[in-house]
C-alpha cells in the first residue's frame, strides 16, 4: 500500500475550514486505498491521538495559521518529503521548498484552494508578492495541480502557464440530526423561529460587516452569524461592536461539534454565503446540499458553485432588497435548485474516484 502525506492544514479530526473537511474526508474514503500521515498543528497535548480513521496523525508544535504557518509548512512539506510516496499539499503557501524535491523525486499533488490568494485584502504587499511567487513555484514543480474551481483552473494557467484538474468538494458528509433535539434546542434557541444564517471565518473579504449593515436595516428578519470571530482583529473589532447592537443579528462563536452545526444549519431558512475571495467553499456547498436556499456574494467564483441559480448580492442594500423581496414560493424553489446541483456535482464518491486516480499517478511517478 502506498504511503500519502497530507500537509498545509491544522490537520484532523476537522474542525474549521475547507481543507481540514477535505483532508478528513480524503482520509475517510481512502484509507483502505494509501497509508495517509496528516500534520497537525498545535493541538493541546490532552485532546492529542495519534490516528484518525486510519490515518496516523502527526503533531508540531507549531500553529497553521499567522506568522508560524509558514515554518509550520515548510518543516512539514520537507519531513513528507523524506518518506511518503505522494505528498498532498493543501495550499500553495509554500511552493518555493518545492525544488528540494529534487532529492526525493516524490509525487507532489498541489491543491490551489481559493481564487488568486496573493490579491487578498487582509495581506500586506509582501505577503501578497510572497504567496504569488510560491503559488507560481508550486504551480511549476507539482506533478499535479488541482483546482476547485473552473475559474481558478483558468487562473492558473494564465499566470503561471501551468495545466490543473477541477476537482470540486463533496457536501453530502453532512448529517444533520433528525427532528427537534432538545439540548441543542437549549443551547440554539433561536431554531424554533425563522432565520438566516451565515457560517464564515472573520476575516475582511468574507464581508461580515456587510451582513451585519445590511440586517440592521430589517429589524423584522433574524440574522445568526457563526464564526471564529478571535481569530483576527477584524473578527474581535466586529465582535466588540455589534455582539449586543442589535437585537435581531446573533453574532455566535465557532461551532466545532459537527452534529450542532447541521442542526444550526438545517433548521436555517435561508442560508448567505458572502465570501468574496474563494473558489469553490466548502461551507457553501454544504449549505446546498442540506437543500437550504443561497443569497451569495456577487462574484463569479460564487455564480459558477451555484451555476447562476442562487441570489446574489453585492452591496448591503442589494442584500436589503433582495431579502426583502423574497416570498415563501421563491425560497422553496430555490432551495429545490441548490440540493439538485449539489446531488449532481458534490458528492465525495465521485471526488473520491477524481484524487484516487490523482494520488496513484503521483505515487508511481
Amino acid at each position: 500500500m502506498k504511503s500519502v502525506a497530507i500537509v498545509g492544514t491544522n490537520g484532523i479530526p476537522a474542525r474549521y475550514g475547507g481543507f481540514e473537511t477535505l483532508a478528513e474526508n480524503l482520509v475517510r474514503g481512502l484509507a483502505s486505498r494509501y497509508r495517509f500521515t496528516v500534520y497537525c498543528s498545535g493541538v493541546p497535548q490532552a485532546e492529542r491521538r495519534s490516528e484518525h480513521l486510519g490515518a496516523r496523525l502527526l503533531h508540531v508544535p507549531l500553529a497553521a495559521n499567522g506568522w508560524q504557518s509558514v515554518p509550520y509548512d515548510v518543516l512539514t512539506t520537507l519531513h513528507a518529503l523524506t518518506y511518503a510516496d505522494a505528498v498532498l499539499m493543501l495550499g500553495p503557501g509554500v511552493g518555493f521548498v518545492l525544488p528540494a524535491n529534487l532529492l526525493f523525486r516524490r509525487g507532489v499533488v498541489v491543491n490551489h484552494g481559493g481564487l488568486d490568494e496573493w490579491e487578498r485584502e487582509k495581506f500586506s504587499w509582501f505577503q501578497r508578492r510572497f504567496l504569488y511567487w510560491s503559488s507560481r513555484s508550486s504551480a511549476s514543480w507539482a506533478t499535479t495541480n488541482i483546482a476547485d474551481n473552473s475559474l481558478l483552473q483558468q487562473s492558473i494557467r494564465h499566470h503561471f502557464g501551468a495545466e490543473a484538474e477541477v476537482v470540486r468538494y463533496g457536501g453530502d458528509h453532512v448529517r444533520p440530526p433528525s427532528g427537534r433535539q432538545a439540548d441543542l434546542d437549549a443551547l440554539y434557541p433561536f431554531v424554533g423561529r425563522p432565520y438566516h444564517l451565515s457560517v464564515a471565518r472573520a476575516q475582511l473579504d468574507n464581508n461580515l460587516h456587510l451582513l451585519i449593515d445590511a440586517y440592521r436595516q430589517m429589524p423584522q428578519q433574524q440574522l445568526v452569524i457563526v464564526s471564529n470571530w478571535n481569530v483576527s482583529e477584524y473578527g474581535r473589532d466586529l465582535f466588540a461592536r455589534h455582539a449586543n447592537s442589535f437585537p435581531n443579528v446573533l453574532l455566535l462563536p465557532a461551532i466545532y461539534d459537527p452534529r450542532a452545526l447541521d442542526y444550526v444549519r438545517v433548521n436555517a431558512t435561508v442560508y448567505v454565503h458572502s465570501h468574496s475571495r474563494c473558489g469553490t467553499a466548502p461551507s457553501l456547498v454544504e449549505a446546498m446540499s442540506l437543500s437550504l436556499p443561497v443569497i451569495s456574494f456577487d462574484v463569479p467564483t460564487n455564480r459558477e458553485t451555484t451555476q447562476d441559480q442562487a441570489r446574489y448580492f453585492d452591496s448591503a442594500a442589494t442584500l436589503v432588497e433582495l431579502v426583502q423581496a423574497l416570498q415563501p414560493g421563491d425560497v422553496e424553489a430555490l432551495g429545490r435548485r441548490m440540493a439538485a446541483i449539489a446531488a449532481a456535482d458534490y458528492r465525495w464518491q465521485s471526488i473520491w474516484d477524481r484524487y484516487d486516480a490523482i494520488l496513484a499517478a503521483a505515487c508511481s511517478r
